[in-house]
């Protein structure tokens, strides 16, 4: 198959800092290119941001309800492979659905839906189509976190007794949404769904620590806070989890801890070992030893593992970031596409992506540490 992979995006229009991301991100190994768009509910947004895109102004929608359908119509060498896409919360749901119906692959932003129920109905969508579909996790792409779950499965740690993961932001410490749309949306029941802090960040570090250590969370003994006056969300939280196989768990997340930008970190405790990995210093894993100093690994040395390799774009030494991460995503996505376009079986290393049980989990996570402010019971199993 000589050519690029045909995207689609629903959302990302003008005032959007995602739809950016996510379109520099798919851009950078050159295997995809934009062909179609809905980049706002307002058709005015969306037809300036095709404009400024340089798109057809045949190919940029009012709605995503007409993207979707006319796509759909175009012949099979025109229309976009898959749909990219990046609104508000509740709107990941209904189009992501249509989409899949109308035969589209799915890239959708996290988390993956404005309930559990919807993420439930969403993979079993996924898998009764047959679709591939990314859920954008974005940490996981980093070439450190490759390698420490690497170690981790590797048996490198021993049995995984503890689990520290934090992402503290500050950016919502005072009441901001009446000025900055992208805080109005988080901060809004109606749109982001019943968490706040913990459906935004939250869910990236309870996602984090699954993917690192191959773990999944069984009960949570969860608090959430809302300390901003006035605000109908939460913007700060804290849980105590439990893993299977006996590992025990601390999770925070705050978007009032001042001063702080995107401070997420993790570090992993096991019988023979330990890991640390920040976010802010993504190049570097540092790997702890009872009997020996602690081991710097950088990234795209000689010595990392190949999966960690494989998803590093250049010479050690040379800084590799949140775009970088990004752009790994959506580069396995279109691998493992152009290989079932090909009629071809994906290779393990492009499928290493997250996908509709990530989502799902994400969800039930939310769900769990929502309910932990209603009960009385202070463990609260992962709800179904």
């Amino acid at each position: 198959m000589n050519r690029k992979i045909r995207m689609g995006m629903i959302g990302g229009g003008q005032g959007s800092f995602i739809g950016a991301v996510h379109r520099i991100a798919a851009n950078l190994d050159g295997q995809i290119e934009l062909v179609c768009g809905c980049f706002s509910s307002n058709p005015e947004n969306s037809r300036v941001t095709g404009e400024s895109l340089f798109l057809p102004p045949e190919r940029v929608y009012s709605s995503w309800q007409e993207m979707l359908e006319k796509e759909a119509q175009l012949p099979e060498g025109v229309r976009m492979d898959f749909v990219s896409i990046v609104t508000p919360n509740h709107v990941h749901f209904a189009p992501a659905m249509m989409a899949l119906e109308k035969g589209f692959h799915v890239v959708l932003d996290k988390p993956m839906t404005f309930s559990l129920e919807e993420a439930k109905q969403l993979a079993a969508k996924v898998k009764e189509t047959g679709k591939l579909f990314l859920l954008t996790h974005t940490y996981t792409g980093y070439p450190m976190v490759k390698e420490a779950r690497h170690r981790v499965l590797n048996g490198d740690l021993g049995k995984i007794r503890r689990i520290y993961v934090e992402y503290p932001q500050g950016w919502l410490y005072n009441d901001c949404a009446a000025t900055n749309k992208q805080a109005a949306w988080r901060v809004d029941p109606k749109r982001s769904g019943k968490a706040g802090c913990m459906g935004d960040i939250g869910t990236h570090a309870f996602n984090l620590a699954e993917y690192i250590t191959g773990l999944k969370a069984t009960e949570i003994c969860g608090e959430l806070q809302t300390f901003v006056p006035d605000r109908l969300l939460d913007d700060d939280g804290a849980a105590l989890i439990r893993y299977e196989g006996g590992a025990r768990g601390v999770l925070m997340a705050s978007q009032i801890a001042v001063g702080c930008e995107n401070s997420l970190k993790i570090r992993v405790f096991g019988e023979k070992g330990g890991l640390e990995w920040r976010q802010e210093e993504p190049n570097t894993l540092i790997l702890r030893w009872p009997d020996r100093p602690a081991e710097i690994v950088r990234t795209n040395n000689g010595y990392v593992s190949g999966i960690s390799a494989y998803n590093s774009r250049v010479p050690a030494g040379h800084p590799e970031g949140y775009l970088e991460a990004f752009a790994n995503l959506y580069r396995n996505f279109a691998t493992a596409l152009r290989a079932v376009l090909e009629g071809k079986e994906p290779a393990p290393e492009a499928l290493d992506f997250p996908s509709a049980e990530e989502g799902v989990r994400g969800m039930r996570f939310i769900e769990t540490i929502v309910s932990t402010n209603d009960t009385e019971e202070k463990w609260v199993k992962l709800v179904d």
